[in-house]
């Protein structure tokens, strides 16, 4: 489909076509694990990667390519793919670009599983990271070495609502050249586009804004085909004969689409992380209301907080769309459209203070999980962030006196009547 449609129109139209056989026209969910080859050599020449089609649903499925070539589109990447959730597409993103004894430098402002997925799993594969704080560029710098094969940040981190200096760290990144990661689930690609920042692939949790209804779980990674793999030679899996595929090289044969080709033919194959197509189904549909719901999203967090930081049985809170967050003026430039609806407020009274009020909500729906329509909450330090030490959660915006609110799309009075009432309890 052509990129020349605005964003509301592609968010309902790319990817999705009329059914050929029957002529429907929401995608049909393809409910089948196996495809029909026309004949032998048809079979062949698909497992040779010499045509472009169905073999198998843990490869590729119409529906679930369906959703890759919209979020692809809306992202601004050549080609995309689709995975069972957004802990997969983190391991989906560094498989065709690690190998034993290679790092990778990520920040310290991150979701509390990514933190630990980083520092304790990607371990047994022979990887490691270096966690460093994105905001002092030298350090990120510093921290890069022969080994370093990404950079990996959140474009607004989880759970504080930091906003991340994208363009610089790209920069960063051409000069040490590797590509830089930018998981871009908090601010979807209706108020930021990473790709066109520099970035070179981005990745989602599905689960959140993309579906917006709290109903399947996903992942995906958007890849933007304008990085050299065959450069540096640092990425083998890319640049050089590929056993598997009788010495195929896939820079050289796919070319922009090499990385997610071998996503596909190599990273599927063998992980085996697949979305199914009733989760793409209904990811296909949240995506169509996307820019209308993340409009509200923004619209109310902006009131909330606001109401918030003039309470005085707050401490503080963290919203980067507040002239008082050191995030303001980053977030102004970079994301004109809003600083998403996701940030954390500190509750007079402690650790005390922010367990009554959790448990004092009413409106509020305490869950591990953001993005939704309804407005959520949790206590961080205690659940999505649990197993940090106590550094890596005040690093990562989530200590003790805080809790996350992730602000739905409710009527806004209400949403601060049940907070207001919450609070009172919190703190008699």
């Amino acid at each position: 489909m052509a990129r020349t449609y605005g964003f509301d129109t592609l968010q309902i139209h790319a990817g999705a076509r009329p059914d050929p056989a029957t002529g429907a026209r929401q995608t049909p969910i393809y409910q089948t694990t196996a495809y029909v080859f026309r004949d032998a050599d048809h079979a062949a020449a698909l497992f040779n990667l010499q045509e472009v089609g169905y073999i198998y649903s843990r490869l590729t499925n119409p529906t679930v390519a369906a959703l890759a070539e919209r979020i692809a589109t809306l992202e601004g990447g050549q080609g995309a793919v689709c995975c069972s959730s957004g802990h997969a597409a983190q391991i989906m993103a560094l498989f065709p670009l690690m190998g034993p004894g290679c790092n990778i430098v990520v920040s310290t402002r991150l979701y509390g599983g990514t933190v630990t997925q980083f520092s304790q799993s990607i371990k047994r594969f022979g990887w490691s990271a270096k966690f460093v704080d994105t905001d002092d560029l030298a350090a990120m710098e510093t921290a890069v070495d022969d080994n370093t094969r990404a950079i990996f940040c959140e474009s607004i981190a989880n759970p504080g609502g930091y906003v991340t200096d994208i363009p610089a760290l790209a920069k960063l990144a051409d000069k040490v050249g590797v590509p830089l990661i930018v998981d871009n689930t908090s601010a979807t690609p209706w108020l930021c586009r990473p790709i066109e920042m520099g970035a070179t692939l981005v990745v989602h949790s599905t689960t959140k804004y993309l579906t917006g209804n709290g109903t399947v779980t996903g992942g995906a990674i958007v890849d933007s085909g304008k990085f050299d793999w065959s450069a540096s030679g640092k990425f083998p899996s890319l640049s050089e004969p590929e056993p598997a595929y009788h010495g195929l090289k896939f820079h050289e044969t796919f070319g922009p689409l090499a990385y997610t080709f071998h996503s596909i033919a190599v990273g599927l194959r063998d992980l085996g992380m697949t979305m199914n197509p009733q989760g793409a189904h209904y990811t296909l549909l949240g995506i169509e209301t996307l820019s209308l719901r993340m409009e509200r999203h923004v619209a109310n967090a902006k009131k909330v907080a606001e109401w918030l930081e003039k309470d005085p049985r707050v401490d503080h809170v963290t919203y980067a769309g507040l002239p008082s967050s050191p995030y303001y003026d980053r977030a102004q430039k970079l994301y004109p459209k809003g600083a998403g609806a996701l940030f954390t407020f500190a509750v007079k009274g402690g650790y005390d203070a922010c367990v009554k009020l959790v448990d004092s909500l009413e409106l509020f729906s305490h869950v591990a999980n953001l993005g939704d329509t309804r407005s959520l909450i949790i206590h961080s330090a205690s659940t999505t962030h649990r197993q940090l030490t106590a550094e890596q959660q005040e690093a990562a915006g989530a200590a003790p006196n805080v809790v996350r609110l992730s602000i739905g799309i409710e009527d806004s009075d209400d949403i601060i009547a049940d907070l207001d009432q919450a609070l009172s309890k919190a703190t008699a």
